[in-house]
């Protein structure tokens, strides 16, 4: 038998605190549908860790996240955390280059019956996510944003053709194996020659490699465009990193928001789920909170272990637990007041809970 898979819950700040627990009921629930093993590792991180052991990324966090096979991360509320003290960092950029995760994969879609610009859409946008302009993540020592003169600012974008290679590949795995079979490759090679040429280069020569999918390239402005226009023309889209952190956010908006957006940050031999939205502080403790994304956000971590473990069982619990938040958005019922409905955190997480229990296998 395969050895239970590891799984780390970091809950985060302020909602984190509500909707995380949402998030690991569905996936016990799910895995205790399918009998699929799963070990649960609850690591400190964030606001609480800091106030109890001195540090928001405690010593030995980092080891512990190193035995694990993905974890469950929390919104992090990093900007209410204190000015000035070194213990007081921002776990994000470190986690993401630690375990070079290095492929943001955002969902997209569209429910009936939910309010939504555009029905029908259902698309994926994979940003990379360890390259770009962010500071926090394109240099080695210092910082990529600087001020040189009090009326002069340097911003320094990073692209290599390896990050590249990595994050287009990311791309079109999922094409082929979870998808519609079609990608859509977003830069600006025209203006960026150098840089989004550079990505564009590695997309096209692994396009040959993926003879099953339908490969397309669009530049970002005028994809922006079709994108408001017409989403239900895509299917995975990938692009760079501020790209793709502002399309995406985009999409979100199309289909009802950033309680409905989903994510995962992949790597090499780990992933991440985490919701696209933020730590919310202003309701946070008010159990108001939408659970959704960072439930799916922990369906698409299982999905993820059960394709690169070769584990059935958690290709299956993931698919139970999209199946349960379906019905419970298309019923109508146990949703919170930003989906139209009533219910609390608690309540919209028990409901999806039940429905895995109790779906067909």
């Amino acid at each position: 038998m395969p050895a239970p898979l590891a799984i780390g819950i970091l809950e985060g700040d302020d909602i984190g605190l509500e909707v995380v627990p949402q998030c690991v009921k569905a996936m016990r629930a799910a895995a205790a549908r399918t009998g699929l093993a799963i070990e649960w590792h609850p690591v400190p991180i964030g606001k609480k860790a800091l106030d109890d052991l001195g540090h928001t990324l405690p010593p030995g966090t980092l080891e512990k996240l190193d035995t694990l096979d993905g974890w469950v991360l929390g919104p992090i509320g990093h900007q209410a955390y204190p000015k000035g003290n070194p213990a007081a960092i921002n776990p994000h950029p470190v986690l993401r280059k630690h375990f070079d995760l290095f492929a943001n994969i955002r969902p997209a879609k569209s429910y009936p019956g939910l309010p939504a610009v555009y029905k029908d859409v259902d698309l994926v946008i994979v940003r990379e996510n360890n390259e770009g302009f962010p500071p926090d993540r394109n240099t080695y020592m210092g910082n990529g944003e600087f001020r040189p003169t009090p009326d002069m600012t340097i911003s320094i974008r990073l692209v290599t053709r390896e990050g590249s290679r990595k994050v287009a590949r990311a791309a079109f795995d999922l094409a082929r194996t979870r998808r519609r079979r079609k990608l859509t490759a977003v830069h600006k090679d025209t203006v960026f020659k150098l840089g989004c040429g550079m990505f564009a280069e590695e997309c096209r020569a692994l396009a040959r490699e993926y003879p099953d999918i339908a490969y397309g390239e669009v530049l970002v402005d005028t994809f922006a465009m079709k994108l408001v226009m017409k989403p239900q023309q895509f299917d995975v889209i990938v692009t760079t990193n501020t790209f793709g952190d502002i399309l995406s956010d985009a999409a979100a908006g199309l289909v009802g928001g950033l309680g409905l957006a989903p994510a995962l940050s992949a790597g090499p031999q780990r992933a991440m789920a985490q919701a696209t939205h933020g730590s919310a502080p202003d309701i946070a403790g008010r159990n108001i909170a939408n659970p959704y994304a960072m439930i799916m956000s922990g369906q698409m971590l299982l999905a993820w272990l059960g394709h690169k473990r070769s584990e059935p069982r958690a290709v299956r619990a993931s698919e139970l637990m999209e199946a349960a938040a379906d019905r419970v958005i298309r019923e109508a019922r146990a949703l919170t007041a930003d989906l139209g409905g009533k219910a609390t955190t608690v309540e919209m997480g028990e409901a999806i809970a039940a429905a895995i229990a109790h779906a067909p296998l």
